[in-house]
Order: structure tokens, then sequence, then C-alpha cells
């Protein structure tokens, strides 16, 4: 599926780091023999099952669990009333310097949603209730056993509707359903600029909610040790240390060191498994109430669906000024998020700052000023998606530059490079709170205009036409805020903890290293990736180096993955941390060679006086030596563990172009997307084979959003795509030969110049797609098309009827 062209291969690298080599992780993943969730089966286990509300909205009169306790295997049926003392999950992103309203919490957060609802629900799939029994299936068919009575209410999806006067109320402390009303730009500078503009054009988008679909479901497994008063909680979780501590301290209220949580090998995530969810609680309770047996629950395709988090969902009004020769002088969002029935773990900050302050990608403009208006509504609660904020944002902005394109009659091209941010300029203020590290922005899009044979677009049109098809091409740039990371400003950015990164690395004394981070994979080969950094800077083989992550009693403190964030935060932390064990082995190797300090070179993995290659010693033997520490003096000492906390001075932006070329059949209005080129800037990269595969399945996933993926409620909040009969996700043959290609801008703010890589290529392939459709049928007046772009909506758009 993919093609590099032969120019855009780097140099061979000197060392490990670098290099293609192939995921140390997949034979296993292949072979099944990788333990998830659903495989841990420990002595004695017992399976939890959730009942999750039917409506949308109701008030519970009440709720009888009588007749489900005395079915067979049923050991425990449980509500809220059973759970008095446990607190409500917290909301730790809030948008950041205004004024915000939530759910209350005990501490005085931000309080997000209930373990069980006893009073009000206010989503379908809102737990309520939970079974244990000995089989899945009896716990399954116990909930149906369960009997509640329901006192139904107003319903209301759409952020806007839940804004208007008259409008169903939520939550007693969120008046008329407001979160938070969050802007970000110069507003009156902006408004005068697109008053004086020589040109302005205006779009109304719907960027829809959309349903993250990882591969394994979410789960959990809970132990509670009656004996040592200790609980262990297995989940596929990408935060095991931020779990660890909200749901000890903040939600169960048990000391710290009383809970072990283990992140086994988890399917996939793009966000949904960063967020704490009831069934992590619950498990742990349930556990506990049945003196210490194992509590298992695994989800469904259709319960999660109805209960993890969901991705994008904005409705906005967006406003591009501009000169009659390209000049793009300001751009404007007005944009309703819908934050969903609760505040996730971090939602609110997802629906505003990573939306807003991206709003002017790669771009440079004068004035920006966007608005945001966070509302909550009876529909499941609203998290990250793979690129999460920065899609949105690059959405609104590249379809405005091709109807401002359009309106002054110029290649869209042509406008897009006129404005780019001018390489002398870096860093780069925004003007909307991001201050872009460094970058070649022109040379990324003219490498992607060339690769993608740009020029040739009108015979390719021609041709096509001969066929039946008609062909458009689109293009869409990008900025992606990455590497989640320093502390202070992300808790100016509404952030109720750090984002600080860590990393151990112990050398054995047969010259084995280990090396322990606090990030968790969720299949970025992690175990691969941080093994090349360690042996790259140690001069070892990366065989000798094994990784650990995931356990919180095994790895350091760290903040888990998320924003593209571990190459450029916990590699980081492994390089350093490895170049504090060559500075120390350089210290010892003095000693060891009879040699001052100075004398010492640190080379291959050993050490060894400088001119005097003979007068050596090896790496094993250095581990060795250290491990008798024999004849250091007291300021050395003895083995090797090192462990090193970074915090980055700021983010990093990885940014790059995509072009998208589709046929569209004149006869079923059948969208394909035909060839796709992707030039991406993540700065230096450690794996180009394991940052491929992550741009590809990142492209994929934006191609699902622009032609097909959309979550559906009905009008009592019901959602209709529950399934994957009703909800399409892009299959093997959805997706295109890719061509791609990179430039390389390294980052000055990590000691490895990177930039986050994981998520990036989610940005822009929606709004190239739209800008192909759109161009594809631009001779017929079509001027925009709400996503998906599904065959019966470009059918009739076709046909000339209104969208």
């Amino acid at each position: 599926m993919t093609t590099t062209p032969p120019e855009q291969e780097s140099q061979e690298p000197a060392g490990v780091l670098g290099r293609p080599l192939d995921s140390r992780e997949d034979p296993g993943l292949l072979r099944g023999e990788a333990k998830y969730v659903a495989d841990i089966d420990l002595p004695g286990t017992v399976h939890m099952a959730i009942l999750g509300s039917p409506v949308a909205h109701a008030r519970i009169l009440s709720i009888d669990t009588k007749a489900a306790e005395q079915l067979p295997g049923v050991l425990k049926a449980a509500t809220a009333a059973d759970f008095p003392d446990v607190m409500p999950l917290p909301c730790i992103w809030i948008p950041g310097g205004v004024e915000s309203h939530f759910p209350p919490h005990p501490y005085g957060l931000p309080g997000a949603r209930p373990v069980l609802t006893g009073d009000t629900v206010r989503h379908v799939g809102d737990p309520i209730a939970v079974v244990v029994a000995e089989t899945p299936r009896q716990a399954a068919a116990a909930l149906a056993a369960i009997s509640v009575e329901y006192e139904p209410l107003p319903v209301v999806t759409r952020a806007d509707h839940a804004l208007a006067e008259g409008a169903p109320q939520l939550h007693e402390a969120v008046p008329g359903n407001l979160n938070a009303y969050w802007t970000c730009g110069d507003k009156d500078r902006t408004d005068a600029a697109v008053a004086a503009a020589e040109v302005t054009v205006e779009l109304d988008l719907v960027n829809q909610r959309t349903i993250n679909s990882p591969i394994e479901p979410r789960g959990a497994v809970g132990v509670y040790d009656p004996a040592t008063g200790e609980y262990t909680l297995h989940a596929s979780t990408q935060g095991p240390h931020n779990h660890r501590f909200l749901l000890a301290a903040l939600v169960l209220g048990i000391p710290f060191n009383k809970l072990r949580v283990i992140a086994p090998t988890v399917g996939g995530s793009f966000g949904t498994k960063g967020y704490l969810y009831p069934d992590m609680a619950l498990v742990l309770l349930l556990s506990k109430a049945l003196g210490g047996r194992p509590v298992k629950w695994v989800d469904t395709r259709t319960g999660l669906m109805n209960s993890t988090v969901q991705g994008r969902d904005h409705r906005q009004h967006v406003t591009l000024a501009g000169t009659r020769d390209g000049r793009i002088t300001a751009v404007r969002c007005t944009s309703y998020a819908n934050l969903g029935a609760y505040p996730s773990t971090i939602g609110p900050g997802v629906a505003t700052a990573l939306m807003g302050r991206s709003i002017s990608g790669m771009y440079d403009i004068p004035a920006a000023f966007c608005e945001v208006y966070a509302a909550f509504t009876n529909t499941v609660p609203l998290g990250a998606q793979r690129g999460s904020g920065r899609a949105e944002a690059a959405f609104l902005m590249e379809r405005l530059v091709d109807r401002y394109a359009a309106e002054i009659g110029m290649d869209p091209a042509e406008v897009r490079r006129r404005n780019l941010v001018p390489k002398e300029k870096f860093p780069y203020d925004n003007g909307l709170g991001w201050t872009y590290d460094s970058g070649d922005y022109r040379l990324n899009f003219d490498r992607a205009v060339e690769l993608s044979g740009y020029a040739d677009m009108p015979a390719r049109k021609a041709a096509a036409r001969a066929r039946g098809k008609r062909l458009g091409v689109g293009i869409a740039t990008y900025v992606a805020v990455c590497g989640v990371g320093p502390s202070t400003r992300m808790s100016k950015e509404g952030m109720l903890g750090g984002t600080w990164e860590s990393a151990n690395i112990r050398v054995h004394p047969t010259g084995e290293v280990t090396v322990t981070v606090g990030s968790a994979s969720t299949g970025q080969s992690h175990g691969t990736v941080f093994a090349q950094v360690a042996a790259d800077e140690l001069g070892i083989d990366p065989g000798q180096v094994q990784v650990y992550e995931g356990d919180t009693l095994k790895a350091p403190y760290g903040q888990g993955t998320y924003g593209s964030r571990s190459y450029s935060m916990a590699a980081p932390a492994v390089a350093l941390t490895a170049r504090k064990i060559k500075a120390k082995l350089v210290r010892a190797g003095a000693v060891f060679l009879g040699v001052p300090e100075d004398r010492v070179v640190y080379e291959n993995g050993g050490v060894h006086e400088e001119g005097n290659p003979d007068n050596a010693k090896t790496f094993a033997e250095l581990a060795m030596a250290m491990w008798y520490g024999w004849g250091l003096p007291p300021e050395i000492e003895p083995a090797l563990d090192e462990t090193t906390h970074f915090d980055p001075p700021d983010f990093n932006y990885p940014f790059g172009t995509h072009i998208a070329v589709v046929e569209v059949d004149e006869l079923t209005g059948e969208t394909e997307v035909v060839d796709y080129t992707a030039v991406d800037d993540a700065g230096n990269i450690g794996n180009p084979k394991v940052v491929a595969g992550q741009i590809e399945g990142s492209i994929v996933h934006g191609l699902g959003q622009a032609l097909m993926e959309a979550a559906e409620y009905d009008e009592n909040g019901v959602l209709v795509s529950s399934d994957l009969e009703s909800y399409a996700l892009p299959r093997a043959a959805d997706a295109p030969f890719f061509t791609l290609g990179r430039t390389v801008t390294p980052s000055p703010h990590n000691p490895l110049g990177a930039k986050g890589a994981g998520e990036i290529a989610t940005v822009p392939p929606a709004a190239a797609v739209v800008n192909a459709v759109v161009d594809a049928l631009s001779d017929l007046g079509v001027r925009h098309i709400d996503m998906p772009l599904t065959p019966e909506k470009v059918w009739r758009r076709l046909r000339g009827e209104a969208p």
C-alpha cells in the first residue's frame, strides 16, 4: 500500500537509532501469544456485567435487584446505594483561564460522572447497576431481571440546541448546560480585519461525531487482597500511573500504595483508553465485597459504542478574510462543542485548546480568533480521538482556503504557497497560543505537490471523464501540537496534574540492560524503539536491551501515552538516562584504566584510554566491575541504575502536506480515493518502519471520517449506529496506495530533536478528501458537502439536489 520515492530516503544513520528495525512485538501479536485483559484468567475469577440505561434522559424512581440476585450463579447485584462512600470520577482538564461549570466532586475538583447513577440517567448506556456471577452468561442474563422504573425527561443531542433557551437541563451545577465559553486570539483585531477585507468567505461546518473503534474493546480485572488491603487492577489503559493516582486518591479514597495498576497488551486505543471509566472502580469494589475473588469485565462492541468516549462533534461558523491577490489576512471561528452527558477525564480541554489554538495551521495569518461554546448533551461523553482538536481545526482551515481560492480564481496550491509561514520566522507565534518550534513549510509543501503529480491533474481529469468518472484533487496542510509535556504550561491550559515523563535504566552484571518507562504502549512498538534509543546512546546491540512499561509496581512514575508524546517525551528520558550511565562509566573508567578522567573515551559501549585502545574495558566488563564495586572511590556509587524525569520547555509541532486524488462515479456517487500523497515532518524519527505504519493507519482513520463514519443519534437520544452493521469503518479495499515522503526539521525542545508522529497523519485526510470531492463537482456549483461523503449524499449533489 506504500511507495516511498528513493529520493526521500534519508541517509543511513550511524547508529541503530533511525534504522527501520522490525518490531520485536509483532511475532507474539501475529501468533496470538500476546495477553489482553480478556485473556487474564486468575484462579476463582467471577464475571461482572453492567446494566446501562436504555433511555437517554430520565429520573430513576426505583431499582429492584432482588430477582436478579436469586438467579443461578449470581453472587451479587449492586446499585449506587451500595457504594455511598465512592466519589465521582474527576475531570482533570478544564478549559483554562475561563469560568467553567461542572458536576461537583467532594474535593472541590471538577466532577465527572458517578461510578453508578442513582438518581438521573443522562445518556443511553449510563451505568445504573452491576451483577457479578460465576460465568459471563449468567451475569448477562441477570441484568434482564433487574427492574428499573424511569420518569422520562426531555432529550437534547446537539450542543447548539442544548444552549438554547428552554433546552433540557442536564446538571443542576451547570446552568444552561454551558460548561464554558472559551476564547483565544485577538477578537477586535480579527473583526476589524474581516470588516476591512477585500474578500471574505464563510462556511457552516459540521465536524460530525465519530466512534473510536479499537480492535480490543475495554476490559478490567480487579483483585482485592483481604490480608494486606491491597488492590490490583488489570486494565486496557494508556495511563496506568495516572489511573492509579486518580482511582486511589480521588475515587476510592484509599492509600496510593495500596493500588497497583497493570496494563497488559492493549489492542489499540486512538485516545479512548486514557480515561477513567466506572468499570475500573467497580471491579475493585466488587472484588473486596466478595472477599477477594477476582472480578472480570470485558466490554462488547455495542457496549463500547454506548460507553467509551466518542470523538470530534463540533458545529462551526467560520470566516476567512483576504486580498484579491491571495493573501490571507484573518480567520475566525465560532464553534459549538458537544461534551456529551458528562465531562470525561480530559474532554473539555480537547474540545477547546487543542482545537481553538490550532485553527491557523501552517499559515502566516495576521489576525485570528476562535470562540468555543462547550455544552453538555444527552450523548456519550466526548474525549480524544486520534488527532483530536487538531483534525477539526485543519478541516475548517483547509476548507476555507479552498473556498477562498475559488472566490478569487486562484489555484488552491498557489494560495497555500503564498501564505505558508516562512522558515526565517521560526520560532513562530501563531497568535492563538502556540509557538511553533521549527519548520520549513515551503520545502515540505513543494515536495508533496511534486510527488503527487499535481501538474498532471487536468489531463487526468479529462481521462477520467471519458470513463464516466469525475476526478478531483484536494490539498490539506496541518500543524499538530504534540509532545504534551511542559507541565507548567499545561497547568495554564487547565490541566490538573503534571505531564512530564520518566525512564529508568539498569545495567545488570552480565551486561544486559533493562529500560523501564512510565508510558504504556497501545501498539506503537515501544519495546523496539525505546531499545533502539538506549542501545544507540550506550553503543550496544539493541538485543541486549529489554523494555518494561505498563505496570505501576515495576515502572517509574509517568504520565502515559497520548497526544503523540511517547517518542518526544519518554524516549528523551531514556536517552538522558543512558547519558547518565555513560557519564558514570567514564568516571569509573578512569579508576579501572588508571588514567585521568579527561583521558577516558567512551566508544562502542566500552571505555579506553585516549590514544591507547589496548587499555580498555568492554561494556560487559564494566557492568561486572560496577556490580562488584571494587576499588571505587566514595564519590562513585557501585552499580549502574539511573532515572530521569523529563519535562520539556515547550510542545513540539510536527507538520505536513497531504494530497488526495479521488474519482467520483457519475452514476452511483461512489467516491474512490485513487491516490494519496503524504509528506510529513516529525523531526528526527527513531524507526522509519514503525512511523510509516503509524502514518498509514492514521490516514485510513481520517479517510473513515471523510467517507463513511458517523455516530447517529435519533430524537430520543438513542445511538442508532451502535454496531458494525450500522457504523461503517474503512476496510483494506477502501485504502489507496500511498506515496509517503518526509522532511526533517528537528525540534529544539528535546535532546532527540523528535516531534510527535503517532496521530499526526489523521489530522489532514478528511479535509483533503472533501476538498477533492468538491473539486470534482465544482463545475456543478457544489461548494461544500458535509461529512461523511456517502454515495447517496454525493449522488444527490450530482443531480443538483440541495444539501
